[in-house]
């Protein structure tokens, strides 16, 4: 097995991982709190279990990272990125960037305080965001990931 086989699978693992873990949030998690719980436990009982998810998000996105960059520099696919029909590898960079500084920068440093603040003036209005903004990201990633695969077959 080659190490490109090797660092492709680690590479899928991580975003299967990853972006199956914002499916599951967005398409499961947060619609189930928001029908079986009061408007007042949501945002705190939706901060406690993505507490839990986080970290294995976190994880995934700098294994998938490293691995989509080895990928680059083993094949010296760098020209790629300036070819229309690799719009794919834009959109995975794209959104790679994206959750990185939300789970690493913006998330831990201003969005959960903005967020609690909000929460406690509007709940019903701030969750509703946050699962908009949770649907934006999943179809975003989705079209990314499908583009992939159909760009590199």
């Amino acid at each position: 097995m080659s190490d490109l086989a090797v660092a492709r699978a680690v590479h899928v693992v991580a975003v299967v991982l990853w972006i199956g873990g914002v499916g599951m949030v967005t398409m499961v998690l947060m619609p189930s709190i928001r029908r079986a719980r009061p408007i007042g436990d949501w945002f705190p009982l939706f901060h406690m279990i993505e507490a839990r998810f986080a970290p294995l998000a976190r994880w995934m996105i700098a294994i998938a990272g490293a691995s989509g960059v080895y990928m680059l520099w083993r094949l010296d696919a760098w020209g790629w990125f300036q070819w229309p029909s690799f719009w794919w590898l834009h959109a995975m960079v794209l959104i790679w960037l994206l959750f990185t500084l939300m789970l690493f920068v913006i998330e831990p440093l201003l969005l959960h305080r903005f967020l609690a603040r909000q929460a406690a003036l509007a709940p019903e209005a701030t969750y509703r965001r946050m699962e908009w903004l949770h649907r934006v990201l999943l179809v975003l990633s989705l079209i990314t990931v499908a583009g992939a695969v159909v760009g590199m077959g």
